[in-house]
């Protein structure tokens, strides 16, 4: 019989990291058995002999180091739309990226620059002749809430060049396909790349002073707001999405602790 630990991915390091986080209780699933084949994680059972998870030394290691390996493969701007994306929500939002919707780039009636909520009104016509695109904001945010009326969606636009930038400003119609999306657009950009005032005033502006992973973000303008409901075939997209997950979430962290009483 073969004893070779089975090869390792993303799934094993998602479940690793739970484990890490919380109570240790097990699943008894195909990824718990690979991970406790390769030796990163061990059972215990506590005095009521209710068996729990704990990771090895050697799976704190493996951890460690497939952290530090994910860190040096990300970009500077998926760095610092994590970061937006933390801030978003820590002030309790819900936070897609890389998302792809399908949204109005142009229409005969659209204010440039402007909120493109109210494109419509009541003349299907009008609908009928405006330009539809595949709109991928960096970061898509709602918030948490039961009400639509509440949720006010923003799109946050993460640039980290200026040649970027100017090529995103230049696209009239790619603004236009976010602003119909939500409620405000903001920019999100190392200060010294741009100078507020460069970006159209309808844009919200974020500056990041410092480096990407510890820099200080100060919001410079707000965005112009502009009440926004969410189409049906864009509810659909976020049904069919993985939102992002703060770092201190963890799936298992709601069962409590393994020395609670069982539940009667």
């Amino acid at each position: 019989m073969s004893t070779v630990p089975p090869p390792l991915t993303r799934l094993h390091r998602a479940r690793l990291q739970q484990l890490w986080r919380s109570a240790g209780w097990p699943s008894h699933d195909a990824l718990e058995l690979d991970l406790l084949a390769a030796g990163l994680v061990t059972r215990e059972a506590g005095p009521d002999q209710r068996e729990t998870l704990r990771l090895t030394d050697a799976g704190i290691a493996w951890l460690a180091e497939q952290r530090r390996q994910g860190r040096r493969a990300e970009s500077p701007h998926d760095r610092l739309a994590g970061r937006v994306s933390a801030m978003l929500m820590a002030s309790g939002r819900i936070v897609w990226r890389e998302l792809s919707l399908r949204a109005v780039a142009d229409a005969p009636s659209a204010p440039v620059p402007g909120p493109m909520a109210p494109l419509f009104g009541d003349e299907p016509a009008e609908a009928a002749r405006a330009t539809w695109r595949i709109a991928r904001p960096d970061v898509f945010s709602v918030r948490h809430t039961t009400v639509e009326a509440y949720l006010h969606p923003l799109v946050h636009e993460i640039k980290v060049s200026r040649a970027d930038l100017l090529s995103d400003l230049r696209h009239a119609a790619k603004r236009q396909s976010y602003q119909w999306l939500c409620s405000e657009v903001h920019y999100v950009f190392p200060a010294g790349i741009a100078e507020p005032q460069e970006i159209p005033e309808a844009f919200g502006v974020w500056l990041l002073h410092g480096d990407v992973d510890t820099g200080r973000l100060e919001l410079a303008r707000p965005a112009r707001h502009v009440a926004c409901t969410l189409p049906f075939p864009v509810w659909m997209a976020l049904a069919r999405a993985t939102p992002d997950v703060a770092p201190d979430d963890g799936v298992q962290g709601a069962l409590g602790d393994p020395g609670d009483p069982t539940p009667t």
